[in-house]
C-alpha cells in the first residue's frame, strides 16, 4: 500500500490590517520604546486639543465666565477671595491655566499642520516640475531656493508676516492673523521639500515605467503626479514629520515675539509670552506649564520623525 499525500488547506489571505501589522515598519515600531512613547504623547496632546471644549473645565476666552478675583491663584490652592481651586492655577485675569493650555494647543497644532501641508504642497509641486521639466525652469526654481536657504527660516517668516500684515486693512488684521501666520511659516519651509523631491524625480524620470508612460501618450502632469509622485513620497513623509515640530516651534517663537497669534486667539507661544512677564514676581506656573506642554509636543513629534527616518532608510535594515 502506498500512502496518499494529505493535502493541507491553503492559508487564507491576510487582510490589510494583518499585513500592515506584519510589515517592516510596524515591526520596527514595536521594537522602539521611544517611538511608542512619542506616538502616545503626540496622540494624547492632539486628542486634548481637538476635544478642548469638552475637556476644559472653563472657557478661558469667554469674558462672562471670568472672575478677576481668581487671578494669580497658585496650582492646587484655594483662592483667598472666592475659595475656588484650580489644578494648574490661574493667570492675571483669573483664567484657568489648564483650560488656556488646551485652547492654545489647538491654535499651535492647527498652525503647525496647516503650515506643513501648505509647504509640502508647494515644495512637492515645484520639486516635481524642476526635476522633470529641467532647463531654465529648474534653474529659476532652484536658484530661488538657494537664495532663501541663505536666510534663517524664522527671519523669512517674520518678513513675510510683516509684509502680509502691512497690506491687510487694520480692521481685518486680527481675523486673518492665523492665516497670515500659516502663509509665513509655509513659505519659509517649502525649500527642503522641493530639493528632496527634485533629487528623487531626477532619479525616477529615467526609469522604464516613466518611459513606458511617455510611449503610451500620458501627459506630463499625469506622469509627474500619478507615476513619479508615489515613488518619491517616503522621504517627504519623514521631512513632513520633522517639519511639523519645527513649524510648531516657529509659531511659538513668532507669537512669543508678538508677531504671531493675536491675543484674542492665543497659542502656546502667546501664553509663554504672557507668563514671562510674571516669572520674577513669583507666579511661575503661568509660564511653566505652557512651556512644558510646548516642549513635550515638539520633542515627541521630533523623536517620532527621527524614528520614521531610520525606519524608512533601507541602509539601516
Amino acid at each position: 500500500m502506498t500512502d496518499t499525500p494529505v493535502e493541507t488547506p491553503a492559508e487564507a489571505p491576510k487582510g490589510r490590517i494583518a499585513r500592515a501589522w506584519d510589515s517592516d515598519l510596524a515591526y520596527s515600531f514595536r521594537r522602539s520604546p521611544v517611538a511608542m512613547v512619542s506616538l502616545a504623547v503626540t496622540f494624547v496632546l492632539i486628542f486634548c486639543a481637538v476635544f478642548a471644549p469638552l475637556i476644559a473645565p472653563y472657557d478661558p476666552f469667554n469674558p462672562a465666565t471670568l472672575n478677576l478675583l481668581n487671578g494669580f491663584t497658585a496650582p492646587g490652592e484655594a483662592n483667598a477671595f472666592t475659595g475656588e481651586s484650580f489644578m494648574l492655577g490661574t493667570d492675571d485675569q483669573g483664567r484657568d491655566v489648564f483650560s488656556t493650555i488646551l485652547y492654545g494647543l489647538r491654535i499651535s497644532l492647527f498652525v503647525g499642520f496647516s503650515a506643513v501641508l501648505f509647504a509640502m504642497t508647494l515644495g512637492i509641486t515645484l520639486g516635481l516640475v524642476a526635476g522633470y521639466v529641467g532647463g531654465w525652469v529648474e534653474t529659476i526654481i532652484m536658484r530661488i531656493a538657494d537664495v532663501q536657504l541663505t536666510f534663517p527660516s524664522i527671519l523669512v517668516a517674520m518678513l513675510i508676516f510683516g509684509i502680509a500684515k502691512g497690506i491687510t486693512p487694520i480692521e481685518y488684521r486680527d481675523q486673518v492673523a492665523i492665516w497670515v501666520l500659516i502663509l509665513a511659516i509655509g513659505l519659509s519651509d517649502w525649500v527642503q521639500f522641493a530639493r528632496v523631491v527634485r533629487g528623487a524625480t531626477l532619479v525616477e524620470k529615467s526609469k522604464e515605467y516613466v518611459q513606458a508612460a511617455r510611449l503610451i501618450g500620458r501627459s506630463t502632469p499625469a506622469i509627474m503626479f500619478r507615476h513619479i509622485l508615489p515613488n518619491v513620497l517616503s522621504p517627504v513623509l519623514v521631512i513632513a514629520t520633522i517639519s511639523l515640530a519645527l513649524a510648531i516651534i516657529a509659531e511659538a517663537t513668532l507669537s512669543f515675539l508678538g508677531v504671531g497669534a493675536p491675543p484674542t486667539q492665543p497659542s502656546l507661544g502667546t501664553l509663554i509670552r504672557i507668563g514671562q512677564g510674571f516669572l520674577f514676581s513669583g507666579e511661575w506656573w503661568i509660564l511653566f506649564f505652557p512651556a512644558v506642554t510646548l516642549l513635550m509636543l515638539a520633542l515627541a513629534v521630533n523623536l517620532l520623525g527621527d524614528w520614521l527616518r531610520d525606519a524608512l532608510n533601507p541602509r539601516l535594515r
